[in-house]
């Protein structure tokens, strides 16, 4: 039975309605990482670090695509709970349509610009090749891959949540495929690993836009629409947090690498590489969460339904409560065996990693209460405040805590950066919902 936007959630109901989103962010982040764990021990340590290297610069320029699927998302959710669902398929598509010309642009640019990224994130010769040929394969379908991201959040307002997931699955399956047969068998290294990937994002993207684009049974459908830039600027504005996470994600990423190249060269990249890996199948519950939520939020603050908006934000803080210890548990006690599958050939590195996954996961405790909380000011329709938390989350607070802690505590600065700047993102996020709680009644 389908969960309406417009129902009372019980913890059951709650579980139910997101956990298609938190399994379609959890396929989307297994089949990122099982690139990762081909080129690591079929290519190599080298190869590795550089996807690793120029990975963070592929995931910043589909940011857009998140931007726009949850900042839309909270949109046209909006504009459901008013009633008027012809104006929210117009915004639907008009924002559809802006993510596909801005990804061409970006696509042209990036390509020929793939050179100059890969030297300014410091990639030395032995890896700078590399960078550039998984870099300029990947950026050719970038434009799948804001569609994808994008498609991830509509769907669920579509009230197609397990549609969503069937998708994933889909996509997810193809890259691993494709990943065994191009990495293993025919042993095209890293271009088979962006190959595999590009693919995904083909599936991920197409499935989806042809069924929006023909007559389907769901909330949303493509039709004929004009660009307004004042809803745009709204989807945008209530999507920034959700870009400037992704973004700051990015370039933060970039940072980490650039302080490991200097401390323990190419060692270093590989281990950070791994404890991304890691950290987004952990926080994919967060993020899917986070995806799954918004729209309900959004419906009801549309609806001015404040006991239900005061009901999800209860009922989430205590589920992110207990997923957050359960998941710090894990990490710790798993460090020493995620190490050794994907660097366990090497002993050195294999140790590296393990220390600093251990002392990484002291922030999952605090992470997905800034992340829902987050996600709860974009339901609201309230990007600043979204925004603000995100940007001191991702950028602000970690970019300080990796340049500044290593410098007293050495590399292990780096791995405790992360936990630093949640703790410190948590108190202001503590600040401003209790700042709103009059405002929005919750």
């Amino acid at each position: 039975m389908r969960i309406r936007l417009s129902e009372h959630f019980t913890y059951k109901k709650l579980i139910r309605f997101v956990l298609p989103t938190v399994f379609m962010m959890i396929v989307t982040s297994v089949y990122g990482i099982v690139d990762g764990f081909f080129v690591s021990n079929c290519v190599g340590k080298n190869a590795f670090a550089a996807v690793n290297l120029i990975m963070p610069v592929l995931m910043a320029l589909g940011a857009f695509g998140f931007m726009i699927g949850t900042g839309g998302s909270a949109l046209v959710a909006k504009t459901l709970g008013e009633g008027d669902a012809k104006k929210a398929n117009k915004y639907f598509s008009m924002l559809i349509y802006v993510t596909v010309i801005f990804s061409l642009i970006v696509t042209v640019i990036g390509f020929i610009f793939m050179p100059n990224i890969a030297k300014a994130l410091g990639a030395n010769d032995l890896i700078i090749n590399d960078c550039v040929l998984y870099g300029r394969i990947l950026i050719t379908a970038v434009s799948f891959f804001m569609l994808q991201n994008s498609f991830q959040s509509f769907l669920v307002t579509a009230g197609k949540s397990n549609f969503g997931l069937v998708i994933s699955v889909i996509a997810g399956l193809s890259n691993m495929v494709l990943d065994f047969v191009l990495i293993y068998l025919l042993d095209l290294g890293v271009v088979g690993a962006a190959a595999a990937s590009a693919f995904s994002q083909v599936v991920g993207a197409v499935i989806p836009l042809i069924y929006f684009a023909r007559k389907n049974n769901s909330l949303l459908h493509l039709v004929k629409t004009k660009i307004q830039l004042k809803p745009i600027g709204a989807a945008c504005v209530n999507g920034s947090s959700e870009m400037l996470t992704n973004l700051s994600t990015s370039l933060v990423s970039m940072i980490y690498n650039f302080q490991l190249m200097k401390i323990v060269a190419e060692n270093g990249v590989s281990a950070y590489g791994v404890i991304m890996y890691v950290s987004l199948i952990f926080m994919s519950f967060f993020f899917g969460y986070s995806i799954g939520i918004n729209p309900v939020v959004g419906y009801n603050f549309g609806a001015k339904n404040t006991n239900e908006l005061k009901n999800v934000l209860k009922k989430s803080l205590v589920l992110t409560s207990v997923v957050s210890l359960a998941m710090t548990a894990l990490a710790v006690s798993l460090s020493g065996a995620i190490a050794k599958i994907f660097v366990g050939y090497d002993a050195e590195l294999c140790d590296l990693t393990s220390n600093a996954l251990k002392i990484y996961s002291l922030s999952f405790l605090v992470c997905g209460f800034n992340i829902f909380s987050s996600a709860f000011f974009t339901g609201l329709n309230n990007g600043k405040i979204s925004a603000l938390i995100s940007f001191l989350r991702t950028l602000v607070f970690q970019i300080a805590a990796v340049l500044v802690l290593p410098v007293f505590i050495g590399i292990n600065g780096i791995w405790l950066a992360i936990t630093v700047a949640e703790i410190l993102t948590l108190i202001v996020t503590i600040v401003c919902l209790a700042a709103n709680k009059r405002k929005y009644n919750y």
